[in-house]
């Protein structure tokens, strides 16, 4: 397959230990670089779509699917998740997911932004093309505003609203921030290069000191041989100070793992933890405005073209191919969807139509920049029947109360996604391959696909995913239990959370 040198490509880990990513972390202003207003204008925009999203697309959603006395209670949630998150990613959030730390979590160079002007720029996946980092600040604020908003299905009509706020905010900082900055950090392909024109990029990869050493012994190389040594060695702390998922090869181009199944898991985890509604089982707990819902779905779907076709960071055939592979996905899944629910239950509805888009979505957010269109529309199939699986049958099989099905749509999609996408990425299936910028700076040479290693990574990706927010969010659930109480009593959960947590009624 003749791959475009215009498409970005992230790394696969071999045995340099450069790993797989979906997003380029920002870095500092680059003396020899420009700000690419085309991208610029488009990253802007796809910000925006994502913020539709949210706000309202996923309070429609979830506030249609929950019965009248609840409608408002979920909507505030939606809205004080997405404020609160807004306000943390600027103060702490974004220098702990996007600067050098660890492999596990970054530092604090950035808190409330210190250092950042309209002028600092940020990276993309090619080489010498940046935005600014306000720019790139503001989408990733997104991302994180929006992926703890989803848990808030799980526990609906019954958590205390206090609790919401505090459980957000932990869960938040202690598994949301780290999977971010595991699976998306490193300083950008432009890190690779080692020279002293290249000061800024360097320093955003190995720290100052670093490099200024780096630096001197580069110009104190007297041989080709001490050279290569030289380069050799700054690779590999280049490498080191990437995120350890990154490291490990785990691809995930718009946040299957660090979004989806991190909140999924985080709603299961809830679920159990808050204990199941009064009357579940016993009394008819439809959703209250299949309407409403539908126009979130629609909403959704619209500004998940800028969540996952803005995951590229640039405006060039990827990005169009993302944005494609994500109508796709949704298209196969509802489609399977409905099939699966006619030959099940003898007929299709509008609540199983809507959800299969949901998990289409889902499923191809970590796959929709590597793979091609016919895998897309088999990723979306696979998530459409499998999602119906557990919503339809393992729910009922475990007797949990995963309300408006947070972990048989986002985890269950956030799972199948991850691992196709590590068997379609194959340019022999179809798939976009992806590049060692290591074989040198204008490269497009392709890795050799190898289905275990790929899988491995995928792998090491969903499992982390998964121990780590169901650890944190028991734990902020517990800390919520004992604090200001998980739940709300019996009878304002009776009389519905509008009236006794906000004191008011959505309809009169």
């Amino acid at each position: 397959m003749n791959i475009p040198t215009t498409f970005p490509r992230s790394i696969v880990a071999l045995g340099t230990g450069l790993g797989l990513a979906a997003f380029l972390p920002a870095a500092q202003a680059f003396a020899a670089a420009t700000i690419n207003k085309g991208d610029t204008s488009w990253m802007l925009t796809a910000t925006a779509l994502v913020v539709l999203m949210t706000i309202p697309g996923l309070a429609l959603f979830y506030g249609g699917l929950v019965r009248s006395k609840n409608v408002l209670s979920v909507l505030m949630q939606v809205t004080i998740c997405f404020c609160l998150i807004a306000v943390l990613w600027v103060v702490y959030g974004y220098s702990l997911a996007f600067t050098n730390g660890n492999g596990f979590i970054g530092g604090f160079s950035k808190l409330f932004l210190s250092g950042v002007n309209i002028n600092s720029m940020a990276a993309t996946f090619s080489k010498e093309t940046y935005i600014p980092e306000f720019a790139y600040i503001i989408f990733q604020l997104t991302f994180a505003a929006i992926t703890p908003a989803l848990i808030v299905g799980a526990f609906a009509e019954r958590m205390k609203f206090s609790a919401v706020v505090l459980f957000l905010v932990i869960w938040f900082t202690f598994s949301y921030l780290p999977m971010a900055h595991m699976v998306w950090w490193w300083a950008g392909p432009d890190a690779y290069t080692l020279s002293a024109a290249n000061i800024d990029a360097v320093k955003a990869a190995v720290g100052d000191s670093a490099a200024t050493d780096f630096l001197a012994k580069l110009a104190a190389a007297a041989t080709d041989a001490d050279k290569a040594s030289v380069l050799s060695a700054y690779n590999d702390a280049v490498n080191t100070a990437n995120g350890w998922l990154f490291n490990k090869g785990a691809i995930d181009f718009a946040g299957g793992s660090v979004v989806h199944i991190n909140a999924g898991i985080a709603g299961l985890v809830c679920a159990l933890m808050v204990g199941k509604r009064v009357g579940f089982g016993k009394e008819n707990m439809a959703p209250h405005n299949l309407t409403v819902t539908l126009l979130g779905t629609g909403l959704l779907m619209f500004g998940w073209f800028g969540f996952n076709a803005g995951s590229n960071l640039e405006a060039n055939g990827l990005t169009a191919l993302a944005l494609l592979n994500s109508i796709l996905g949704a298209a196969g899944a509802m489609l399977a969807w409905t099939l699966g629910e006619k030959l099940i239950r003898g007929h299709a509805s509008l609540l199983g139509g809507a959800s299969g888009v949901v998990a289409g979505l889902v499923a191809i957010t970590p796959a929709c920049g590597w793979v091609g269109p016919m895998a897309a529309i088999i990723i979306g199939a696979a998530a459409g029947i499998i999602c119906l699986f557990a919503v339809i049958w393992l729910k009922a099989k475990l007797g949990y109360d995963d309300a408006l099905d947070v972990f048989g749509v986002h985890g269950i999609g956030g799972i199948i996604g991850a691992l196709l996408t590590g068997v379609f990425v194959d340019v022999g299936k179809g798939g976009m391959g992806v590049t060692n910028y290591l074989a040198g700076d204008t490269s497009t040479s392709l890795v050799e696909y190898s289905f275990s290693g790929q899988m491995t990574s995928q792998i090491y990706g969903v499992v982390t995913a998964v121990v780590l927010s169901a650890v944190v969010s028991y734990i902020a659930c517990l800390i919520c239990k004992y604090t200001v109480g998980l739940r709300v009593d019996e009878q304002s959960e009776r009389e519905g959370l509008d009236i006794s947590s906000h004191g008011e009624r959505a309809y009169s």
